[in-house]
């Protein structure tokens, strides 16, 4: 469960914090519906945001930890890269031979673990508590989401304001962010 919640001043302390280290993805129109283009985004997805946020809010770190399935991953292990940190990702054995080769790719110590998502988890929740490392977590985390939500302040930027805004839903982090973005606006 999310450790707090997040505001819009959250998401626009993130969007300064970030800039410069991530993409202003561009937005694309068809017969009125706006799409925010976050494939083009550093490692093919919106997790960058929150990773490069997560790792700024904590300032001074000796690596960093996550578990994920994949574009979490590719995100923590391309942010600490820039920030000269290993980065350790936790995987279950099961996770899409092209992520894992990507991770390696981006420097990451990749540890295969367990059949299921809750066995890597576990296991990198572990390693960064006996280490000091930073946990990433992949969604929930209020810097996490906070960096993710920065998506949303662009999106109203680039389009001068939407009525409604979907978003895809996976653990959540990514609605909270953007949610608390596009708050009274």
């Amino acid at each position: 469960m999310l450790e707090g919640m997040i505001s819009t001043a959250d998401v626009a302390r993130a969007a300064a914090r970030i800039e410069g280290r991530v993409r202003r993805t561009p937005v694309f129109a068809d017969d009125g519906v706006w799409f925010k283009l976050e494939q083009l985004q550093h490692t093919g997805s919106f997790k960058a945001r929150g990773a490069f946020n997560r790792i700024l809010v904590a300032g001074e770190q000796t690596g960093v930890v996550t578990a994920s399935g994949g574009n979490a991953g590719l995100a923590v292990a391309h942010a600490a890269r820039e920030f000269g940190l290993p980065a350790r990702v936790y995987v279950p054995a099961t996770a899409p031979a092209v992520k894992v080769a990507k991770l390696r790719q981006l420097g990451a110590a990749v540890e295969l673990v367990g059949e299921k998502y809750a066995d890597a988890y576990d296991a990198a929740v572990k390693a960064a508590a006996d280490s000091g490392a930073l946990f990433c977590h992949a969604y929930d985390q209020p810097d996490i989401c906070a960096g993710q939500g920065t998506l949303g302040l662009e999106l109203l930027e680039q389009t001068g304001g939407l009525d409604t805004v979907l978003v895809a839903v996976g653990g959540g982090g990514l609605l909270a962010g953007v949610a608390a973005a596009v708050e009274g606006r």
